[in-house]
């Protein structure tokens, strides 16, 4: 076969290509586009492996950083809760340790001191110190702080031991108080010099007035010790008894209307009754501290005692049978105030000799328990009733004086 011949074979004569030139063609263009194909779906599915493996680990990096965050939480709280459990514990042991001091120490120096206190003050007398021993305030049997100036001047004036005075700069204008803490600084007490807000902060929002002073806690007697002192006075005694009143305020004005009109005695019940407190020392405006007061557990036995002396039982009720201005009463009284809510409790009116009601011409059905008191007082003071024997009406400060003795 001759060289022309032979290339005829492989090429066409025509365009001098060679033959199956466009299968061989077509068939690598298949061949490189799959090669693409597989190339694009191996990087996509890199791609893909790489954001699994990035959310991977950030979910890691973020339970990690909860963790963290949750441990340094727990040893916070941890932390914060010891602390308040020590400082808890401190203040608990605070408190015992001034109890202690206060019981041990502070009273004993201070009654002490004042035995001999004369002059301005007025002489303490010890027997009264010691038939008074029990304290009222319940479980607030250390320090009670009492506030005002006419509560304050009281308990200054009257020798009661104390153990620290807080004041504003603006009180020093008053040259009343000026000598009573001065008088009082000598005998060793602490006596502080404040702001008027941070008086407002030791009383709790009370109105202080510029001045505020801590005692020792309202100091009561017993029953027997109370009717001792009203008997041969030379007047019929009248006392007050309280069942159920809580309200400080209204405590605090009954006080200052039965020391102003002449009453004996107070008795309150051991519960269920507003303790003498600042609140009620500061509504009472002083006359806490002349008004002896009587500490009882059980009002209804204490009332049934009051009758084997011959005291006379009358109840303030609402529906009382006999109005006031009708009643005729001879001899030794009591009076019992019920609370506003609930009144005189269902024992109690039956222990109570008589009902007494208050007439009343409006729409309202009922008064204030200190309004009611002050209206039944003033009717007592005007029949003289407190002045049955004598013909002259004797002052509480009889019946303290006559403890004394």
């Amino acid at each position: 076969m001759t060289p022309a011949n032979r290339r005829g074979s492989n090429f066409s004569s025509s365009s001098g290509k060679p033959k199956g030139g466009n299968r061989t063609y077509s068939s690598r263009r298949r061949k490189n586009s799959n090669l693409e194909e597989r190339r694009r779906s191996f990087k996509s599915k890199a791609e893909e492996l790489n954001s699994q493996k990035s959310l991977k680990n950030s979910f890691t990096e973020s339970n990690q950083s909860l963790q963290t965050y949750s441990s340094r939480r727990n040893s916070r709280n941890k932390n914060n809760f010891s602390s308040e459990t020590q400082n808890s514990f401190r203040r608990t042991e605070h408190k015992n340790n001034s109890t202690k001091f206060v019981e041990s120490k502070d009273r004993n120096q201070l009654v002490s001191s004042n035995r001999g206190r004369s002059s301005r003050h007025g002489s303490f007398d010890s027997s009264y110190a010691e038939t008074s021993s029990e304290t009222f305030n319940n479980e607030r049997d250390v320090n009670d702080i009492f506030w005002g100036r006419h509560s304050t001047q009281a308990i200054l004036e009257s020798g009661r031991p104390l153990h620290r005075i807080w004041c504003t700069p603006e009180l020093r204008t008053s040259s009343k108080f000026l000598q009573l803490l001065k008088d009082s600084k000598a005998l060793g007490v602490l006596v502080e010099e404040v702001s008027w807000a941070r008086l407002g902060h030791i009383t709790k929002g009370g109105v202080h007035q510029g001045i505020a002073l801590q005692t020792a806690a309202s100091e009561t007697l017993d029953l027997s010790t109370l009717i001792k002192g009203c008997s041969d006075l030379g007047e019929f005694p009248v006392l007050l008894a309280l069942d159920g009143l809580t309200d400080p305020h209204n405590v605090g004005a009954i006080v200052r209307s039965a020391e102003a009109f002449g009453a004996h005695g107070l008795i309150l019940p051991q519960r269920r009754s507003a303790g003498l407190t600042g609140s009620v020392a500061k509504v009472a405006a002083g006359a806490l501290e002349h008004l002896p007061v009587a500490r009882v557990v059980n009002l209804n036995r204490s009332l049934e005692e009051l009758k084997k002396f011959g005291y006379r039982i009358i109840g303030l009720a609402e529906e009382g049978e006999n109005i006031l201005n009708e009643i005729d009463v001879e001899g030794p009284l009591v009076i019992v105030i019920g609370s506003e809510g609930k009144g005189l409790s269902v024992l109690t009116r039956r222990t109570c000799d008589q009902l007494v009601r208050i007439p009343l011409r409006g729409v309202t059905s009922s008064l204030n328990a200190s309004v009611a008191t002050s209206i039944f007082l003033y009717e007592i003071a005007s029949k003289g009733w407190m002045k049955g024997m004598s013909g002259q009406a004797a002052s509480p400060k009889l019946v303290r004086a006559k403890l004394s003795n």
